[in-house]
């Protein structure tokens, strides 16, 4: 009903918009009927302001297109004398209405808005290059279209953040790394820019939002956009597919409803796991559209259609072991027969020294490299594997009766499940794609004994409607990722990490800028 609602408002106001433009087309000499007929009427539109009629050609370009669009409908109302901040605000916010108020006034068609511009700078060159300083300085005094300083600055304003809205939204966004979870790979402190072009650009949801903030105003304490009104989701083709070993940026699929705290976000999925959540009030839950959930960056493991197991650390896909990652990390504990290790030796191996998987020990997570950097400190130092405990109902799909035993070492086997693939329907494929069917998908599954019932209907069969991945963090024991909370539906996807433009030493420009990481890839296998 939403969509249909948003359909109708775009229709009446293009119904709007032909029904006031069809009286400035008279006024300015044209035919009227041009304003009904679609495509004519915008190459009309743009002819009575100055501009070649082929212009409107850029309508058809996304993203594009909202520029134009505004950029045309200020030329109309400066084409018939209105020619205040005002009026071309309200053209941008709402051009039928600021056509409207044109034919009520009874204003009269000044001319090509745009050529008439133009010839004040020109006829103002000529007379400075034939010396008539008068005459330039009368030219430059009528010119009802200068604009004064203040003027200036705000348009330029108005127009950097809009764009910079425009381009973080559609093209490319700069994130930050805040946790080790991608640890060697990707580090605390890392600043990237994200494409979100490569695999394909999701059109914005939520539409009432603060521009350039992604859900949060710091300032004021809350969310920084209203859930209603919203689009449906789209995405644009995409350049590229996601293939194995990508590092991806999407939104947390458990970040539909999270409480906040001052170290972190919460899911109140996993608060119910945890069996913390009779500690927050209802008031203190926030519910959050897909668009605007937290950003996750973690590598791309299992595709879809594809079976997953996690055996000893090592990924198997379709019973085969696929490579780590370069940098992959793992929790090991450190000792030496001589005493503590040298916290300095172990910051320049690279080793982050601040992510002690456990307090008071010598436990660190550590890539193949490092591990052979630290055992040729000398004899005395052992390095030994921590495996990782069982802890019953962390791992999706947290049901221990029915997958008992797993740990983020010796997972599975589970199917990662494609677009317009049929599963049959058991208690097993039940508990571990319920979520997929209910939160992804927009489903109620509901359970009569023995009997399955989706959108209360019998279902022995269901036919997915979207791909799905398994994602992992390369620091692969200090990582909440896919076996905590499951797939990542291609609706969440935001975007490809291209490149490291900034590194900041544990996130503080105080402890230092690591230069060496600058401009390097941010997709590195």
């Amino acid at each position: 009903m939403q969509l249909v609602g948003i359909l109708l408002f775009l229709l009446l106001t293009y119904i709007l918009l032909c029904f006031t433009l069809a009286p400035l087309f008279r006024r300015a000499g044209s035919d009227p009927k041009k304003a009904w007929i679609p495509g004519v009427n915008f190459g009309e539109w743009a002819f009575i302001t100055g501009r070649k009629r082929t212009y409107a050609w850029w309508l058809l370009f996304p993203i594009v297109n909202f520029f134009i669009y505004a950029i045309m409908a200020i030329d109309m109302v400066r084409a018939y004398g209105k020619l205040s901040f005002w009026d071309s605000a309200l053209a941008v916010i709402y051009a039928p209405r600021a056509f409207f108020l044109i034919d009520r006034q009874n204003k009269t068609y000044q001319g090509k808005v745009v050529q008439l511009e133009r010839q004040y700078p020109e006829q103002i060159k000529e007379a400075e290059d034939a010396g008539d300083k008068l005459k330039a300085h009368r030219l430059a005094d009528k010119n009802p279209y200068r604009k004064g300083p203040m003027r200036e600055w705000v348009e330029s304003l108005i127009f950097a953040v809009f764009a910079a809205a425009f381009i973080r939204m559609f093209l490319i966004e700069a994130f930050i790394i805040p946790t080790s979870s991608m640890e060697g790979s990707l580090k605390v402190g890392d600043f990237l820019f994200v494409s979100k072009i490569n695999y394909g650009i999701r059109t914005p949801m939520t539409i009432a939002m603060v521009p350039l903030l992604h859900n949060r105003i710091s300032a004021l304490n809350r969310e920084s956009y209203l859930e209603k009104p919203s689009l449906p989701y789209f995405r644009l083709p995409a350049l590229e597919s996601i293939e194995r070993h990508d590092n991806v940026v999407f939104n947390y699929p458990e970040g539909d409803s999270v409480v906040l705290t001052p170290g972190r976000t919460f899911s109140v999925y996993d608060l119910r796991r945890r069996g913390m959540l009779d500690r927050v009030t209802e008031q203190s839950i926030i519910t959050r559209p897909m668009d605007k959930m937290d950003h996750y960056i973690k590598r791309t493991v299992g595709l879809p259609g594809e079976d997953l197991e996690i055996r000893a650390g090592t990924v198997y896909i379709n019973n085969e072991a696929i490579q780590h990652p370069e940098k992959v990390q793992f929790t090991y504990r450190v000792t030496s027969s001589m005493g503590d290790i040298n916290v300095q030796t172990l910051d320049k191996l690279g080793v982050h020294i601040n992510d002690h998987p456990r307090a008071g020990d010598h436990y660190y997570n550590l890539s193949f490299d490092q591990v052979e950097a630290i055992q040729n400190l000398g004899s005395d130092i052992q390095v030994s594997y921590v495996k990782p405990s069982h802890i019953p109902g962390a791992l999706y799909p947290h049901n221990e009766d029915l997958f008992p035993g797993w740990t983020t070492d010796d997972y599975g086997p589970i199917h990662i499940p494609s677009r317009g693939e049929t599963i049959d329907l058991t208690p097993e494929n039940v508990a571990m794609y319920r979520r997929v069917i209910e939160a992804y998908e927009g489903h109620s599954l509901k359970k009569n004994g023995d009997q399955i019932l989706i959108d209360g209907s019998p279902a022995s069969q269901y036919t997915f409607k979207y791909d799905y991945y398994w994602m992992m963090g390369d620091n692969r024991h200090n990582s909440e990722d896919s076996r905590f909370w499951g797939f990542v539906p291609e609706t969440h996807v935001v975007g490809k990490p291209l490149f490291i433009w900034m590194s900041l030493k544990n996130s503080r420009l105080a402890d230092g800028i690591r230069w060496d990481r600058i401009f390097n890839s941010a997709n590195k296998k």
